[in-house]
């Protein structure tokens, strides 16, 4: 994901001269092409987000479009003040790129667990916020975020995620992706458990229930109307997101849902309870643990749908 993201924004700087590209001492083997390319706009600043954000913003504010780069705790809550104050209440042009999400690098510990970003970062005003599921879709949202004006916040895995797509889907701001069709139930997944969705769906299609799968990059602005006409074909839809359960997909989907009325259907939030969990985890075994990978979401839908 994040090679494909970096190649559409080496694309886009070809083009404007006005894209710079700032890291905060990381992303050694993915930002080199960038740095040897445009090396009076690349920018590592050492290890010191916080001063990374304000340069951004102030080079944003002189009609500069600016990228910055880091992992995905570091991009966002060590310098979550500066986003808020520098980016966010300017509307600067400021792209946020943290990459490591979800339990991508687990095994680093709680200080590389990136699963607060999606409930922080949607609490912000006027930035947009998004996960795409796989490299076609981390270069459609580069492609798009990078034609704005606005502040946005783009959660990228790390390396070597499959495609989900054969091709590229339909694309729009703020429009969730239908992937597979079904009629039993409806998985509503973000970022990198796109695939474990369509997976669940795959096993429970030998069970018997037909299972549909949408993926839904783009939490703000997220897609209200398809989530109203979903809750009127659906009995039961289930969120996935390898993130805290508080705030995020699956907070933004029960608040529409909670403004329905008549017959709602039955949600099922698959997510990181917000707890304090194993210091050093890999991400096959964190989404295990949490019932995030295909076996586990298949199990969160048959205990809730009668298959007998």
């Amino acid at each position: 994901m994040r090679s494909a993201f970096i190649e559409a924004v080496c694309r886009a700087a070809r083009k404007n001269p006005q894209l710079w590209l700032l890291t905060a001492d990381l992303g050694y083997s993915v930002l080199e092409s960038f740095a040897k390319s445009f090396p009076d706009r690349f920018v590592n600043v050492g290890v010191a987000e916080q001063n990374m954000i304000g340069v951004a913003a102030g080079l944003a504010l002189s009609g500069k479009k600016v990228v910055t780069y880091s992992i995905v705790n570091f991009a966002t809550m060590r310098c979550l003040e500066q986003i808020r104050n520098d980016v966010c209440h300017h509307s600067a042009d400021v792209k946020i790129v943290g990459v490591g999400g979800g339990y991508a690098y687990g095994t680093q510990g709680h200080t590389h667990h990136g699963i607060e970003d999606l409930s922080v970062m949607g609490a912000l005003p006027n930035i947009d916020v998004v996960a795409p599921a796989d490299p076609i879709e981390s270069r459609l949202v580069a492609d798009l975020v990078l034609g704005t004006n606005r502040p946005a916040y783009v959660r990228l895995g790390k390396a070597g995620e499959p495609a989900v797509h054969h091709k590229d889907p339909p694309f729009q701001h703020g429009r969730v992706i239908r992937l597979l069709e079904g009629s039993d139930a409806l998985i509503i997944a973000t970022g990198g458990l796109v695939e474990e969705a369509a997976n669940a769906s795959g096993e429970l299609e030998r069970r018997g229930l037909s299972v549909a799968v949408w993926s839904c990059p783009w939490l703000r602005p997220f897609d209200d109307g398809a989530l109203r006409d979903a809750a009127r074909s659906f009995p039961v839809i289930v969120t996935a997101e390898e993130a805290v359960e508080t705030g995020g997909l699956g907070a933004i989907v029960a608040r529409v849902i909670a403004g329905l009325g008549g017959e709602r259907p039955r949600h099922v939030l698959a997510a990181v309870p917000a707890t304090r969990g194993p210091s050093a985890i890999s991400q096959a075994s964190a989404r295990a643990l949490y019932r995030l990978d295909a076996k586990g979401l298949a199990e969160r839908i048959s205990e809730v749908i009668d298959v007998s």
